[in-house]
This record gives structure tokens, sequence and C-alpha cells, in this order.
């Protein structure tokens, strides 16, 4: 029979995750489907989500469809037809990805476009509706203390909460990361100004049927509609020549205009549309490959923070959701042995992830003779050519959380008090 948790005497049997984001939400959800329950803990007021678009690809997808949510998800989404890549200058296709049926046929699962306030709302109400998931906002956790049989957090506010686990899911300027690691934040002077519009104030010529990267050198522009269509989400970014560490006069609107100045009709309409008040510093970090000491570990941005540069981050850090659990279910209740064993799978990939971010944003914004050459490198291919995308999207194919007697259910007072019992 396998042993839980609760077997222990005077072991707490709630996981603790740290950050209520889409990275954390989603880890308590895949916990709750596994059989486990888990307390999360959100510095914010309230659970919010920062930001406009999210793109999902298919090694994302298939782990909302097997925690359950995707019917809900695809509700309020997009599904773009192509994604095309296109010379931000002279306006010409560079590539295309046919991103419709053939796609879905292929991985087995769709791309999607849709708001994040969006999905980390459809998480929420899945984790309170699973009955086993604690979720506690104004919680911001200053100190870890861990011994033999738990860890213990400690709060701003004072409060304590303690567990036999801890997860960090707290985003790109984690706290918890510090105990594992005093690497700083990567800056390559690149800023972002993003935001969005109803779908009637879209610009001329707009397409909701698609995904537009528009590539340039040190700049590019993306365009794609959200939340059914109703929405028009766009984002500009550049690197900034006036870049000073210790400052936030870089990245100014004023540059934003002079390193569009290039740019075809189409960009500059759309530009014309951002909001200027709206600025992100585009920060990352190189890999590690410890993210665990004893019982605490890391998922998400806390442990590989990436460039957006292929629309992975969010991605990632469902797929380490998905497997954290996996592996926490498998080893109850040593709680080392799965964090040992989810960051041997998860270290690997998702540095992977992270240089070819990097490396895929060094190739858009080329120019010169590495323009030329990556346009004629990609300009033959076929907009149904997946190869190159399979190690990235085709990853957990296989791969389900095996449910344990009412770990999935389909909503109802009862059902979560069933659970309840079993759990402790």
């Amino acid at each position: 029979m396998r042993r839980t948790w609760s077997d222990r005497t005077n072991t707490p049997t709630a996981p603790l995750i740290v950050g209520g984001g889409l990275g954390g939400l989603t880890a308590a959800l895949a916990l709750a489907r596994a059989g486990i329950r888990s307390h999360v803990l959100e510095k914010a007021d309230d659970f919010v989500e920062l930001g406009a678009g999210l793109q999902l690809a298919p090694n994302a997808t298939r782990i909302l469809a097997d925690l359950g949510i995707f019917d809900k998800v695809a509700e309020v989404a997009v599904f773009p037809s192509r994604l095309v890549l296109r010379d931000a200058v002279g306006g010409g296709i560079v590539t295309e990805l046919d991103a419709g049926e053939p796609l879905r046929r292929h991985f087995g699962h769709p791309y999607l476009v849709m708001h994040r306030h969006d999905l980390l709302s459809i998480l929420l109400d899945a984790c309170k509706e699973a009955g086993v998931v604690q979720l506690d906002a104004g919680r911001e956790v200053i100190a870890v203390d861990q011994d033999q049989a738990a860890v213990e957090v400690t709060c701003a506010d004072g409060s304590r909460y303690r567990g036999p686990a801890l997860i960090g899911a707290d985003g790109v300027r984690s706290f918890l990361r510090t105990v594992l690691s005093d690497d700083a934040l990567v800056h390559d002077h690149f800023v972002a100004y993003r935001g969005t519009l109803a779908r009637a104030q879209a610009p001329a010529g707009a397409r909701f049927d698609q995904m537009l990267f528009w590539i340039g050198p040190d700049f590019h522009f993306v365009q794609y509609p959200i939340r059914r269509g109703e929405l028009f989400n766009q984002v500009a970014v550049f690197r900034s020549d006036r870049y000073q560490a210790a400052s936030d006069d870089w990245g100014t609107p004023d540059e934003l205009e002079e390193h569009f100045r290039p740019a075809c009709a189409a960009v500059k309409a759309g530009l014309r549309t951002i909001r200027r008040d709206r600025r992100w510093p585009m920060v990352h970090r190189p890999p590690i490959s410890n993210w665990t000491a004893h019982r605490l570990t890391l998922l998400g941005d806390a442990a590989h923070p990436m460039l957006q540069y292929i629309a992975q981050g969010a991605c990632q850090a469902i797929e380490d959701a998905h497997c954290l659990a996996a592996e926490l279910q498998r080893h109850l209740p040593d709680v080392e042995a799965a964090f040992a064993a989810y960051q041997a799978e998860r270290a690997p990939r998702t540095a992977r992830v992270q240089q070819t971010a990097q490396l895929w944003g060094e190739i858009i914004h080329v120019d010169g003779i590495g323009k030329v050459l990556r346009d004629a490198l990609l300009g033959p291919r076929r907009a149904d050519d997946y190869e190159p995308l399979e190690w990235l999207y085709g990853y957990g194919r296989e791969t389900t959380l095996r449910a344990p007697p009412m770990a999935r259910p389909q909503g109802g007072v009862a059902t979560a008090a069933r659970r309840d019992r079993r759990l402790t």
C-alpha cells in the first residue's frame, strides 16, 4: 500500500507552494490531480497575473488536457491558423508555420494564444474546486528553515507555515532561489512595450486568424488576437543604446520611436497604438544545474528564467508542475528522492530551452550579411515542416498523472470532502 505523509507522526501533510502565478497554481492543481493537498502562499494581496498575451504550444496544451482544464481554456483562447515571421523593414514573409489542424494532428494537441489572466482564473477556479488546495494571498515569504521532518517559512507579516516540502514558484526575482544560488539577473539591454486593444481599435489590416512576428535589426513587433478574438495583443521590443545598470532612464518611449523608424508602414501603424506607460526590461539568467536543497525545490521562472523569443516561459513552468507532481506521487513520502528525480528530468530540458531562446533572439535581430543568410536558410522551408520543433513541442507525449481514486473530481462539495478525508 502506498505510503503518504499522513502516515508519519507529527509531519504536516500539505507541501507549501510559494507563488500563486501560472506556475504555482498549475503545480497546486497537478498535485491535487495526483491526490496530494497543497498550500499556496502568494505575495500579492490577490491572485493576479501581470501582462496580457500568452502563447501555449502543444507541449503545454497536452498537460492542460491531462489536468482536466483544456475545455475551459479552449472557450477563451484563439487557435491561430499560422505563425508568420515577417521582415519588419521590408514587410515580406521570411517563413511561416502552419499552426492549424496539421500541427494539431502531428503533435496531438494544438497551439493557442490567450490572455494570461484568463488562464490564471481558470487555474484558480480549478484549485478551489479541487477542495485540497489552501490559498493565502498577502503572504510574502522572507525566511526559510528546514529540519529532518519538514520545512517552515516565515512571512513578512509574522505568520509561519510548515509543510513536508517547499516549492518555489516565486518568479524571475525569486527569493527562494537565493537560498540555492547567488547568481544575478542578466540584462541584454532589451525592453518591451506591450498592451491590448479592443477588436474595433486594432490597427488597419490586423489579422485575427494569425500570429505575426515582425523581425528587424535589434527590434521586433508581435501581434496576435486573444480572448476569443475580442482583444488584439501587441508587443514592441528593442535593444536600448542607453542601458545603465543603476538607472531606469533607458529604453524610453523616445528610443522606441527611434529604433522603429526603419519599420514598414504596417508595423508603424501598430506601434502608434502601443501604450507608452507599460515598459518591461527583459531579464533572464543562465541555466544552473541545482534547483534543490533537501526539501526545497524551484519551478518556472524561479528555476530557469528565460527570454521570451520562443514563447516557452509559461510552457516550461507548466511542464515543471506536471513533472513535479508525478515525481512526488511516485516517491511519497521521500521528498528528497522526488525532488532529485524531478531535477534530473527537468534541468537538462529547460537548459536547452533557455539556450535556444537566447540563440533565437540573436537570429531574429541580426542585420547585414547575417540577415541575408538567415532569410536564405529559413525562406525555403515548408510551413508544415515540424521536424525542427519535435524536441520542443513533442515533449511528454506519453506522460500522464496516475490518478488515485477520487483524485479527479468533477466538482461539488461531496467529492471534495471525500478527498479531504483520504488525504488527512
